[in-house]
């Protein structure tokens, strides 16, 4: 058992007997009232997130975490599967859990998978991704004050808007956070 001071983003911990993610952390005070950490939380079997205040006197349990470098492999109905690169063990993360971070997914990558427990609960994407354009329309320039795009087509079904230069068949770098171009690679 901890003290709420210690939580952290990233950090899981048992919330109403599940382990939750910790998305946010903030520090509050009212008047003469004692402080209290408001936590948004992500259920790490469910997906959904919520937003809950911990006092400072009660205690937080904690739940032991680790970090491994799994290869994604394919998706099926099951969910998606990576794959040990020494041991080849498959370890399978559900669908609903990879629902916003599925377009980032690329074949033969190396991906870190938070294990809480020794279970597999979550997909932790780099801050960005190399990926192969398929499609994008020939870019036309005209009379333009400023920088024009187009929409461009990936290996993985993401449309992002590049630059006019881009061509099918370049490789482009992609943020993870919110989906945009960042640079040729």
């Amino acid at each position: 058992m901890a003290s709420p001071t210690d939580l952290r983003k990233g950090r899981v911990i048992l919330y109403q007997g599940a382990p939750h993610l910790v998305l946010e952390v903030l520090h509050r005070t009212q008047g003469r009232q004692a402080g209290f950490m408001q936590v948004t939380l992500r259920h790490l079997g469910t997906g959904s997130s919520t937003t809950t205040k911990i006092r400072t006197t009660d205690s937080v349990d904690f739940c032991h975490t680790e970090t491994r470098k799994l290869e994604y492999s394919y998706a099926d109905n099951e969910g998606f599967h990576f794959l040990h690169p020494e041991t080849f063990e498959d370890t399978v993360l559900p669908r609903v859990l990879l629902e916003d971070q599925k377009k980032f997914l690329i074949e033969n990558t190396i991906y870190d998978i938070l294990f809480v427990d020794d279970r597999a609960a979550q997909l932790q994407l780099p801050a960005a991704v190399t990926m192969k354009v398929i499609e994008s329309p020939e870019g036309i320039r005209g009379d333009t004050a400023s920088s024009v795009q187009k929409p461009a087509v990936t290996e993985t079904g993401l449309t992002v808007q590049v630059p006019l230069f881009i061509q099918p068949g370049e490789s482009i770098r992609v943020s993870t956070e919110d989906g945009k171009y960042l640079s040729r690679a």
